[in-house]
């Protein structure tokens, strides 16, 4: 399979070898070879010309257009193998499919061993089709000998490593490539740092995204990028997490790092919740969640802005025990917060606890996860806390606090557990301010 063995064939008799054997003179007929002798990854690359390459490609993964990458790489030494590895343009229709076939064609010493053998790169580099050839497994190997063999790991870290360096040189040299590669296969990428931490750093600089340093969908920030950017004072890499970039971009828990300038990660693929659970810091600085804990810009905040939250913690500490109340068993806690400038209020979730993203990810999957419940945050510079601070009437506090807990969840993507009631209190709130 995909070997080429010398065919050695006779050259057709000419006139002088008829005439000696008609004499009784025996003929030894010349040979001649009628194809290329070698297997493709076995001959130097400089003999290889681009077109062979894609050509073995698409003979051994079905594609019909050209791969992105390749890499061709002999190894000597410790261990002996000889690896050709490509990256598709596009991602294959079942690279999401739980039962995907994927890896790599095996040979040992050129005799074709196994199609799939999965056990050459990990589960995030499952995009990565290519030829691994070796003289160091006998030729009769089994799957299962293949689950626990010393050069098998040997050959797969050094495949791994090939594959993140091809990556960090396209990301380099060819942006527009490496775009395009990105498009396809990012979201497998973003695998990489929970299932690989000897590499996570490496994997880390590949990774991107979108953020609020330019307006678009588009995910093209670096973690160096960001780094690079922030200010003199910033300690942590702030991101935020939502369903959609929509939903994301246009949060209200944005709104203080907005006006102070301060940079975040806005995250909306589903894997992203996955990865972040692995990514706890980049280069010295930790990564922190904006919708998790209170928000504490550190040396960013004067001294008057620490002032001043205490005054108003005080101020509506009355207003906040009316609500907390009326609010009862649906929240966590409610509290006075200064990370929002035109909203008046805001959910987040306990610092350590499951985020309300990552439990609306879990129950869509069928599990069984225990109800986290959200902390109401309050602006105390908006008119509705303002008007709310005078409020003696329980009944009113109450119309306003479910009001206020209502359009904060619905701003976050989380769900409303009475959403009949909510319209049914903000429609008779509207006919009272028009009356």
């Amino acid at each position: 399979d995909h070997i080429a063995l010398p065919i050695m064939m006779a050259k057709a008799e000419t006139e002088d070898d008829k005439k000696k054997r008609e004499k009784g003179e025996v003929v030894v007929p010349e040979q001649e070879v009628v194809n290329q002798a070698n297997a493709l990854w076995t001959m130097s690359r400089s003999e290889i010309k681009d077109e062979q390459y894609s050509e073995l490609y698409k003979h051994i993964s079905h594609d019909f257009e050209d791969p992105l990458l390749w890499a061709h790489n002999k190894v000597e030494g410790k261990s002996e193998y000889t690896s050709l590895l490509y990256v598709p343009k596009r991602p294959p229709f079942d690279l999401w499919d739980r039962d995907q076939k994927k890896g790599l064609k095996l040979y040992v010493r050129r005799v074709f061993i196994m199609d799939d053998a999965d056990h050459f790169m990990p589960n995030y580099m499952r995009f990565v089709k290519g030829v691994i050839d070796t003289n160091d497994l006998p030729l009769n190997i089994s799957r299962e000998l293949l689950q626990s063999n010393a050069v098998i790991e040997r050959i797969k870290s050094g495949c791994v490593k090939r594959v993140l360096s091809t990556l960090e040189k396209c990301a380099k040299n060819d942006a527009e490539k490496y775009k395009s590669f990105w498009q396809s296969f990012g979201p497998v990428l973003k695998e990489g740092p929970a299932e690989d931490s000897v590499n996570k750093e490496r994997i880390a600089k590949l990774l991107r995204f979108s953020s609020t340093h330019a307006d678009q969908e588009e995910q093209t920030v670096t973690l160096e990028d960001y780094i690079s950017r922030m200010k003199p004072e910033q300690d942590e890499i702030y991101y935020l997490i939502s369903d959609s970039h929509m939903a994301v971009k246009n949060s209200p828990l944005l709104e203080l790092f907005k006006k102070k300038g301060v940079e975040v990660l806005l995250l909306s693929e589903r894997v992203d919740e996955w990865l972040m659970g692995h990514m706890t810091e980049f280069d010295g600085k930790k990564f922190k969640s904006i919708s998790q804990g209170e928000v504490d810009l550190g040396k960013m905040d004067d001294d008057e802005t620490k002032e001043k939250k205490k005054e108003d913690e005080k101020s509506f500490k009355d207003i906040v025990a009316m609500i907390k109340k009326s609010l009862g068993e649906n929240v966590d806690d409610v509290r006075i917060t200064h990370r929002l400038t035109d909203s008046p209020a805001c959910v987040v979730f306990p610092e350590n606890a499951m985020s309300g993203h990552m439990q609306r990810m879990m129950q869509a999957a069928g599990q069984a996860v225990p109800q986290t419940k959200p902390i109401l945050e309050l602006n105390p510079d908006h008119a509705m806390l303002t008007h709310l601070k005078s409020q003696t009437d329980d009944a009113v506090v109450q119309r306003w606090a479910d009001l206020l807990l209502g359009q904060a969840l619905l701003a976050e993507g989380e769900p409303i557990t009475d959403p009949a009631a909510f319209v049914r209190n903000m429609n008779a709130m509207l006919q009272d301010s028009i009356a």
